[in-house]
C-alpha cells in the first residue's frame, strides 16, 4: 500500500503557476485552493445514488457468469444476454440486463479483507483498505462520500446532503452500526439523515419533520433564535457538534422540498410497484425523490445487518433467484428508466456495490458460496461513466483479476471524479488536522464518460 500522503500532489504545472502567482501576493495553499474550485465545476454528475448490496453479492451468479467452468463454480444459474453483444449477465436479471447500454461493469475489483463484513464495507464505501481491523463505526474513520460531497457541494435548498436509508446496517444482530456511512472525523454535522421506517409501510410518513401541533410559526421562530443565542454562548468541540446538529434540525422542519420528497403517496401506483413493492425497491424510489429535491447523495443499505440478506453462506441460489435477484432487478432496472424520463440520468451517478463478491466454489453448506475479496464485480450508471462497458476481467473461474485490476480506492476516486470532488483533496477535522481524501486511489479513465 502507498504511504499515506500529508498534502495534495502538487503538479509542475502548479508550481510554475505558484511561482508566477507569488507576485500577485498568493501562496501555493491558496492557489490548490482556487484550482479545486475550478474542479468543482468540472463535475460530470450533481448527485448520485448508492445501492450498497450489504453482505457481499455473489458476482459469479449476477454480473461475471463462468458457462464453461465446473458445475461446482459454475452454479445452477444460466447466462443470458445483455443488452451489449457479447456480454452474459445471470439469468435472474433480465431486467438489468437489458440496460446494460447504460452501464459499466467493473469485473476485476478486489481488496484485502476477507471476513470483517465491517472492515470491508468500510473499505468499499471510503477506499481506504485497513485490512482486517473489524468494529463498529468511529470518530476516527474516513468520512462517506456522501459527507464529502456535502461539504464540498452542498445543495442549493433546505434539504439534507446526504440521506442513508431504509437501516443502520449493524455487523451483525445486535452488532455495532457498520464505519464507512458516516461523517468520521469530519463531525457528527456531517454524518447523514437517517430514514428508519419502511418506505413500503402503508403509512409511512415522517413525522418528525413536521411541527408539532402545539407549536405555531411564531413560537418556532422564537425558539430557534433563542437557541441562536444559546450557542453563541458556547464553547468547545462537543457543544459545536450539537448546535450544528440543532441548527440542521431547525432547518428541516423548515423545508417544504423535504417534506414533499418523502410523500411517496404522491408517485403513481404502477410506478410503485414497478420498483418493487419491498422495502428495498419502495427505498430505491424515495432515493430518487430526495435527489430529485436536491440531497447531493441518497445510500440504501440492503440489510438490517451484515449476515441478513446477501450473505449467502447457505441456500444461496434459492435465495438469490427466489428473494434477492428479482428485487434488485426491478429496482435499479425502474430507476435508471425513471431517470432518464425525468431527465436526471444524465446528471445522477448509480453505484450498485457490496463489501466484496462469493467463493468461486460453491460450499457444501446447502450450497452456498463465502466471502471471496480476491475478485467480485460492481456496477456504475448515469452520470460520468461510459454506456455498454466492461472494465477489467476475471480469471477462467472468477478467483483473480486476469485483467485491469482495480481497488475500491480507484472506484471511489471515479465517484469523487464524477461528482467534481478531487480524490487528492485535503479537507480538515474538527482539531485542523489535515487528511488526504483519498491518497492511493486514481480515478479509472476507461470508465469516465
Amino acid at each position: 500500500m502507498p504511504p499515506f500522503c500529508t498534502g495534495p500532489r502538487v503538479s509542475r504545472r502548479q508550481m510554475i503557476q505558484a511561482g508566477a502567482a507569488s507576485y500577485l501576493g498568493l501562496n501555493l495553499p491558496q492557489l490548490l485552493r482556487a484550482n479545486e474550485a475550478r474542479k468543482g465545476h468540472d463535475a460530470r454528475a450533481d448527485a448520485c445514488i448508492v445501492i450498497f448490496l450489504n453482505g457481499g453479492p455473489s458476482h459469479l451468479d449476477m454480473w461475471d457468469p463462468k458457462p464453461d467452468a465446473p458445475a461446482e463454480v459454475r452454479g445452477e444459474f444460466k447466462p443470458i444476454p445483455t443488452s451489449v453483444p457479447g456480454v452474459l449477465f445471470g439469468e435472474h436479471l433480465p431486467k438489468f440486463a437489458r440496460q446494460m447500454r447504460r452501464c459499466t461493469v467493473i469485473r476485476s475489483a478486489h481488496h484485502s479483507v476477507n471476513n470483517a463484513h465491517a472492515a470491508a464495507v468500510y473499505c468499499a464505501l471510503t477506499g481506504h483498505d485497513r485490512g482486517e481491523i473489524g468494529g463498529g463505526a468511529r470518530p476516527d474513520d474516513y468520512p462517506c462520500v456522501g459527507s464529502v460531497v456535502g461539504v464540498r457541494r452542498p445543495p442549493a435548498h433546505a434539504v439534507p446532503p446526504h440521506v442513508l436509508l431504509p437501516f443502520i446496517t449493524k455487523e451483525g444482530a445486535g452488532g455495532p452500526p457498520q464505519p464507512g456511512f458516516f461523517g468520521g472525523w469530519l463531525g457528527k454535522t456531517h454524518d447523514p439523515l437517517v430514514i428508519l421506517r419502511d418506505p413500503n409501510a402503508a403509512d409511512f410518513a415522517l413525522p418528525e419533520l413536521t411541527l408539532g401541533p402545539d407549536i405555531n410559526p411564531s413560537r418556532f421562530d422564537a425558539r430557534r433564535d433563542l437557541e441562536v443565542r444559546l450557542a453563541a454562548a458556547r464553547k468547545g468541540g462537543t457543544a459545536d457538534d450539537l448546535d450544528g446538529i440543532r441548527a440542521k434540525a431547525y432547518d428541516l422542519l423548515t423545508a417544504p422540498a423535504m417534506r414533499e420528497a418523502v410523500r411517496l403517496d404522491r408517485e403513481p401506483a404502477k410506478l410503485r410497484d414497478s420498483y418493487g413493492r419491498n422495502i428495498y425497491g419502495q427505498s430505491v424510489l424515495l432515493a430518487r425523490r430526495l435527489i430529485e429535491a436536491g440531497t447531493r447523495v441518497a445510500c440504501v443499505s440492503w440489510a438490517p445487518d451484515a449476515n441478513a440478506t446477501w450473505d449467502t453462506h447457505g441456500n444461496n441460489f434459492v435465495k438469490l433467484k427466489s428473494e434477492l435477484l428479482p428485487q434488485l432487478d426491478a429496482a435499479f432496472s425502474t430507476l435508471l428508466d425513471d431517470l432518464d424520463a425525468r431527465g436526471m440520468l444524465e446528471r445522477t451517478l448509480v453505484v450498485v456495490v457490496g463489501d466484496f463478491g462469493r467463493t468461486p466454489k460453491i460450499n457444501t453448506n446447502g450450497a452456498g458460496r463465502d466471502h471471496w475479496n480476491f475478485c467480485y464485480s460492481l456496477v456504475l450508471a448515469g452520470g460520468g461513466v461510459k454506456g455498454g462497458y466492461v472494465h477489467g476481467a476475471s480469471d477462467k473461474i472468477g478467483a483473480k483479476p486476469s485483467r485491469n485490476p482495480v481497488t475500491p480506492a480507484d472506484v471511489i476516486a471515479t465517484v469523487y471524479e464524477c461528482l467534481g470532488v478531487p480524490p487528492d483533496l485535503e479537507l480538515q477535522d474538527r482539531l485542523g488536522r489535515p487528511y488526504v481524501l483519498c491518497p492511493w486511489g486514481r480515478p479509472i479513465p476507461e470508465v469516465l464518460a
